[in-house]
């Protein structure tokens, strides 16, 4: 940023505006979650790919949404400077449970399509154990890479600071922020995307259109909304600062709408924890149905019985 370019404006915007948005997220997070963890693990006690993943995904939100008081504190006052080892941690659970948000849904969707698309090869590549070793994976891929990367956000310093702001610009190195949009977001879109088209075109061609096959439609629709609407924005705006610190953006007005911009999406990413509900509740409907099998057709007009189930 040039010395003569304030965001003063911004800062003091964004500390109300990120108050009013993260305590509801804060709250509303967190309830569905523990409801959809006890519904999984107490309620339901039916172990499928499904409710694995599910579990997985909702443990994922509720250590997105456990630093954000954390966060809202941070945006208010200043922290001492022997905090930095507190916040590096506090700043790799956010980032680990955003991104592994992220990892999980594109499992979620590779899997169901595996599931409709390749019915035969999924009686041998689905069951509930790789799906456990999936996800565990996960968890230790996001949160491997994301550690090993937060502590170069800032600079030791021996002053207060903000935490979870005022990143060094060692945290706006090429090779971070590329690998970050290309291999923390695009590629998973892709792969989302590319999955719930294939899918829902194998269920409209399947020319089945009971219960069970609308609600599975329901699910991919909602899978693919809690993806790309919170973290398609923010992740734009992630491009746009990236621009900004590379000198390509230098304009003081762009530069200012852009942190508004960048600041305000980051925060409203966090609603997936609570569009995540939306997954649940069908995936739930649908393991508690006590009609869980349709036919799907496959590539050469096969047909081949499937659990919606296990979708």
């Amino acid at each position: 940023m040039t010395s003569n370019c304030s965001l003063e404006v911004v800062d003091h915007l964004m500390k109300y505006l990120e108050l009013s948005i993260y305590i509801p997220i804060f709250l509303f997070g967190s309830i569905l979650n523990i409801a959809a963890l006890l519904v999984f693990c107490v309620f339901l006690r039916k172990w499928t790919e499904s409710t694995i993943y599910m579990t997985s995904l909702a443990l994922m939100d509720l250590l997105l949404l456990f630093p954000l008081p954390f966060k809202m504190n941070a945006t208010h006052h200043l922290w001492p400077a022997y905090l930095q080892p507190l916040c590096s941690v506090l700043e790799s659970l956010y980032f680990g449970g955003t991104y592994g948000s992220i990892y999980t849904i594109m499992c979620i969707a590779v899997d169901r399509w595996m599931a409709i698309c390749h019915p035969f090869k999924a009686k041998q590549l689905r069951s509930p154990k790789l799906a456990l070793g999936t996800c565990i994976g996960v968890w230790v891929l996001v949160l491997a890479a994301v550690s090993s990367t937060t502590y170069r956000f800032r600079e030791a310093q021996q002053t207060d600071f903000h935490c979870f702001h005022e990143f060094s610009e060692k945290g706006w190195r090429p090779p971070l922020i590329i690998c970050l949009l290309v291999f923390g977001f695009l590629v998973p879109a892709l792969v989302v995307v590319y999955c719930s088209v294939q899918t829902i075109w194998a269920l409209q061609r399947s020319g089945q259109h009971s219960a069970q096959s609308r609600a599975c439609v329901k699910i991919i629709y909602s899978s693919l909304s809690a993806f790309l609407l919170p973290f398609s924005p923010s992740h734009l705006g992630i491009l746009l600062q990236f621009l900004v610190h590379q000198g390509v953006i230098q304009d003081c007005s762009n530069k200012t709408g852009i942190s508004l911009f960048l600041q305000t999406t980051l925060c409203l990413s966090n609603i997936t924890c609570c569009l995540d509900a939306l997954c649940y509740y069908f995936i739930a409907h649908e393991v508690r149905s006590p009609k869980h099998t349709f036919r799907v057709s496959t590539v050469g007009q096969r047909r081949a019985t499937y659990s919606t189930s296990e979708v």
